[in-house]
């Protein structure tokens, strides 16, 4: 049984995560041969003020940008 996780930060609109689901979905069947039944897709949101590169979070990157 293929699982895949993602995560991403938050805000992106329903119809978009949606759609990331359904190719992933295809992508692991393609690949693996696995029954679409059988594959598991788990999308985790994390705020923007807690994921961070460089000690700068993503919201304080956006802050900065014009």
């Amino acid at each position: 049984m293929p699982l895949i996780e993602v995560t991403l930060v938050a805000g992106r609109p329903a119809g978009q995560l949606r759609t990331l689901i359904t190719r992933l979905t295809e992508a692991a069947e393609e690949a693996t041969g696995a029954p679409r039944r059988n594959i598991r897709v788990i999308l985790r949101e994390v705020p923007a003020t807690h994921w961070a590169a460089g000690d700068v979070t993503i919201e304080e990157r956006n802050e900065e940008q014009p």
